[in-house]
């Protein structure tokens, strides 16, 4: 017997913060400009990716690199790329401690319009308390399940908002009266909705609310747990969730080409600003067997995989079906010149190896 073949959907983090997600002087300039992300959104589309997303960032983390010292803003970003787009899902963030709910789903109800139907919506409830203090609005009274429980509360408002003509809502931590949000989503039954999370209680939010969702792991197998772990949730709920990786994908013509680009930004490494980096996420910088730390110390903000176009193509394979993930979000140095390479020599490929059907023994043993 075979399994039906099934794609894994791929697509690119928006380098929309100065200097992208390598946290070293030696790294491509990225200036984080509309230009480049425009640029990036359209051959995203070209070459036959599936999403873009871009994050929300309110403060960077200085250092001699001045990391994400500017960001552009993600709502607005992807309204705009809409225009230039007619394919690829676009994919905003937006924190719920942040927007109320009432203006997060009319902004997106707005999206969705302007992409006919496109718009997904990612949503933090993560706390970042260097960017909330300097707007006044960061409530220390708030543990993390309990910024948790407001971010429910919060997408609960936003689910009735773009389906009810008029909401009443008196919660713990919102108050609707008689409260009207017009036009609705286009996207039926409503805009995608995505969050990222490794606790217990954020993978529980996420399976339970949304219907995709980021995860990190230090192996292939962590992901494969906390993905099963992740859809074991959401069928308690009756639910179906789709789980994604996020991958920093250094090509190079030859494995070797590759190797030598991570050693250069290794070499170039802004420990000042990876140490305000981990302070934001309340990560001990001396956390050794932390996965993110241990990236950190390297310069990049995610894992990565680096190598000719055989190696990134095999590795990325290994990741998903090994993983049992839905998908990669995939994250480049050099976005432009990297995009076209992977576009080119990667993707057709990785395509081909997904379409060809698994026979179920060996899909049982992995």
């Amino acid at each position: 017997m075979t399994t039906t073949p099934k794609q894994p959907e791929l697509g690119v983090f928006l380098p929309i913060g100065k200097n992208g997600f390598i946290v070293s002087t030696t790294q491509p300039a990225a200036d984080g400009s509309f230009e480049l992300n425009k640029q990036v959104a359209i051959l995203a589309e070209r070459i036959g990716l599936d999403f873009v997303l871009s994050m929300a960032k309110w403060r960077g983390f200085g250092g001699p690199s001045d990391h994400w010292g500017s960001a552009l803003e993600s709502l607005v970003l992807m309204a705009a790329l809409a225009q230039v787009t007619e394919r690829v899902k676009i994919w905003a963030t937006v924190h719920a401690l942040l927007i109320h709910p009432v203006v997060a789903a009319k902004m997106m109800a707005t999206l969705d319009h302007a992409s006919n139907g496109r718009a997904g919506l990612n949503v933090v409830a993560g706390s970042y308390p260097d960017e909330f203090k300097q707007m006044g609005l960061w409530r220390p009274e708030l543990d993390h399940d309990q910024r948790y429980a407001l971010t429910r509360e919060w997408l609960t408002a936003v689910k009735r908002l773009w389906r009810e003509t008029r909401v009443d809502l008196k919660g713990d931590f919102f108050t609707l009266e008689d409260c009207v949000c017009e036009p609705k989503p286009l996207a039926q039954p409503r805009p995608e909705l995505i969050c990222a999370g490794s606790s217990e209680v954020g993978m529980r939010f996420a399976a339970e609310e949304a219907d995709s969702l980021f995860l990190n792991g230090r192996s292939d197998q962590d992901l494969r747990d906390s993905s099963h772990r992740a859809k074991a949730i959401a069928a308690e709920s009756g639910k179906t969730l789709k789980t994604y990786a996020m991958f920093i994908v250094v090509p190079g013509a030859t494995d070797r080409e590759a190797e030598m680009r991570v050693q250069r930004y290794i070499d170039g490494v802004d420990q000042e600003a990876v140490g305000t980096m981990l302070a934001s996420y309340g990560v001990k910088p001396d956390g050794s067997r932390n996965g993110l730390v241990v990236r950190a110390r390297e310069g990049f903000m995610s894992s990565r995989v680096a190598g000719g176009p055989a190696t990134l193509c095999q590795r990325i394979e290994d990741t998903i079906r090994t993983g049992d993930l839905d998908g990669l979000m995939l994250i480049f140095p050099d976005y432009l010149p990297d995009m076209e390479m992977f576009g080119r020599d990667v993707l057709p490929q990785l395509r081909q190896r997904f379409a060809a059907p698994v026979p179920s023994s060996a899909s049982a043993a992995q």
